[in-house]
């Protein structure tokens, strides 16, 4: 979607589904916070929805706007924070900077797993990369593997 703003009479013609988080997401977070017997009415679920909805667009478009002024295309997790804090959530802001400090350490950690496994498997192959299969016959009766032979089950075989 484009970075402008928009009037009242052209979300409006927007569907529902297009400005809306998804009702079912709203309504786990929602019983989430509850006792597991309580209920939710519709009418509550829809109007939290709608609700969240405009905070998110509201908290957005101030960190759109730092970027504008910035010069920059991408709106990063600071640009949120500082959103929320000169639009007055000082107190959420405080937990969401501590959130997204653990965030990126952990996917820091994802990232540097990820990279040490990728390079383990790029210095040690496969067996199966390395097992070559052995002619007997016209059939692949067997395979080499560091320098011995096997056939099946049957163990060693001297080439």
């Amino acid at each position: 979607m484009s970075e402008q703003h928009l009037s009242g009479d052209e979300l409006d013609d927007y569907k529902e589904q297009d400005r809306f988080l998804p009702i079912a997401n709203v309504a786990r977070i929602m019983k989430k916070a509850l006792p597991e017997n309580a209920k939710i009415a519709k009418e509550a679920k829809e109007t939290v929805q709608e609700c969240v909805s405009e905070f998110i667009s509201f908290i957005t478009s101030e960190a759109s706007d730092r970027c504008l002024m910035e010069k920059r295309k991408t709106i990063n997790g600071e640009d949120i924070l500082w959103a929320m804090q000169s639009l007055g959530f000082e107190n959420y802001a405080e937990a969401l900077k501590i959130y997204l400090s653990k965030y990126r350490e952990a996917t820091k950690i994802e990232r540097q797993a990820a990279t040490t496994k990728d390079k383990e498997e790029e210095e040690v192959p496969k067996a199966e990369d390395q097992a070559q299969f052995l002619q007997q016959d016209g059939t692949n009766t067997g395979y080499y593997l560091s320098g011995e032979a096997y056939q099946g089950n049957l163990g060693l075989v001297r080439t």
